[in-house]
C-alpha cells in the first residue's frame, strides 16, 4: 500500500449532510472549512466528492465557489453516505504486484455499531471500484482507514484498543487479523500501539496519535502534563515506537470540551496532499509549534494550518475527512 506522502492521483471526500449526526446544530459552520480544505488540495490534484443528492451538490458548489475553488478539478459522484468521515468508510487503494491499482473493501460498522444506520457508508468502496473500473478485494473484516498507518515499505502501525476491539471483529483473533493485514495491505511488519487519546469515539485511531513522515521516521503526539489522562498512554506509545523508528514529538493542544465531553483534538490528524501538509489548528498556543515541527519534517511541501475548531465538534478533522488515491 503506497505511503500517503507519495504522489496522489486524487483525493476522495464525502460532503457532510445538514441532518447528519456529526455536526448537530453547527452544520452551517462546516462547509466553509471544508471548502478551504478542498481549495488547498485542489492546488495539486483532482478531487472526487461523494454527494447525497443534487440539492446538496448545489450547496456544496456554492461553498466551493465562494472560496474560488477551480471546479474543473472537482468531480461529484452520487454515492450516498450518512456521515462525512471518508477515511473510514471510503475506498482503500492498493498497488498490485502487476502495477495495477485495486480497492480493498474492508467492512465498515460505524466504529463498533455506535451510529446506525451505516449500510450506505459501507457500500462506498464498491461504488468507487465500479466507477474507477478497479478490482475489488473483500477481506471479510471490519477496518477503518484511520485505524492504520503505513510507510509504503512493509511497515504498518495500529492500536490494540481499536483493531482488537470486540466491537469490530469478535470472531477473529490477533493472529487472524494480522494475517489479513499482511495479505491485503501488502505489509510485513506490524507495530502495535496501546490506547488512543481521550474523547476519541473510534476507540483509539492511530491517525490521532502517530504518522509516518518517511519510511523510518514518525511523528507522535505527546502530553507532558502528568495529570492529563493522555500523558501515560502517549508515553507508552512513544516508547514502543522508539524501539523501531526515528521519533519526532508533536505537542497536544489544550483540552477542548463540549458539554463535559473531551473532544479528540490532535495535530497528528494532518492530511498530506501533493501541494500541502494541511494541519488542524485549534486557536491554541501550540498551533505554531506543531506547524514548525511538521515544516521540518516536510521541507518540500508547504505546511498550512487550517482552523479545525468547527470540525472537532464532530470528533474528527482533516485526515478523517480524506482518502488518497495514489498515482
Amino acid at each position: 500500500m503506497p505511503a500517503e506522502w507519495e504522489q496522489h492521483a486524487a483525493t476522495w471526500l464525502t460532503w457532510p449532510r445538514p441532518n447528519g449526526i456529526s455536526f448537530p446544530g453547527r452544520y452551517k459552520l462546516v462547509p466553509p472549512v471544508l471548502a478551504k480544505l478542498v481549495k488547498l488540495i485542489s492546488e495539486g490534484e483532482t478531487i472526487h466528492i461523494n454527494i447525497w443528492d443534487k440539492e446538496l451538490e448545489l450547496l456544496a458548489k456554492r461553498s466551493l465557489e465562494k472560496e474560488n475553488v477551480p471546479m474543473k478539478n472537482i468531480h461529484f459522484h452520487p454515492f450516498q453516505a450518512y456521515e462525512p468521515w471518508c477515511r473510514d468508510h471510503g475506498p482503500m487503494f492498493i498497488a498490485q504486484p502487476n502495477g495495477n491499482q485495486a480497492i480493498v473493501n474492508w467492512g465498515y460498522n460505524a466504529w463498533g455499531e455506535k451510529y446506525p444506520p451505516f449500510d450506505l457508508d459501507d457500500s462506498i468502496p464498491g461504488k468507487v471500484a465500479t466507477a474507477r473500473r478497479m478490482t475489488l478485494f473483500e477481506p471479510k473484516m471490519i477496518l477503518e482507514g484511520g485505524s492504520i498507518e503505513v510507510n509504503g515499505n512493509d511497515s504498518l502501525i495500529t492500536t490494540e484498543q481499536c483493531i482488537l476491539n470486540k466491537n469490530r471483529n469478535p470472531n477473529l483473533n490477533k493472529q487472524e487479523i494480522e494475517s489479513r493485514l499482511i495479505n491485503f495491505v501488502g505489509i510485513k511488519n506490524i507495530t502495535w500501539l496501546g490506547n488512543g487519546i481521550e474523547g476519541d469515539d473510534t476507540d483509539g485511531h492511530v491517525d490521532n496519535l502517530t504518522r509516518f513522515v518517511s519510511e523510518n521516521t514518525v511523528v507522535t503526539a505527546v502530553e507532558p502534563n502528568t495529570s492529563d489522562p493522555n500523558h501515560m498512554p502517549l508515553q507508552i506509545n512513544r516508547n514502543k515506537l522508539k524501539q523501531k523508528f526515528n521519533v519526532a514529538e508533536l505537542p497536544m493542544p489544550r483540552k477542548i470540551e463540549y458539554k463535559g465531553q473531551r473532544l479528540p483534538a490532535s495535530y497528528a490528524n494532518f492530511y498530506i496532499s501533493n501541494a500541502h501538509i494541511i494541519v488542524p489548528t485549534y486557536q491554541d498556543p501550540n498551533d505554531d509549534r506543531a506547524l514548525d515541527i511538521l515544516s521540518d519534517m516536510f521541507p518540500s511541501r508547504t505546511v498550512t494550518g487550517l482552523d479545525s475548531m468547527e470540525l472537532i465538534w464532530g470528533l474528527g478533522s482533516f485526515h478523517c475527512l480524506t482518502q488518497q488515491e495514489p498515482a
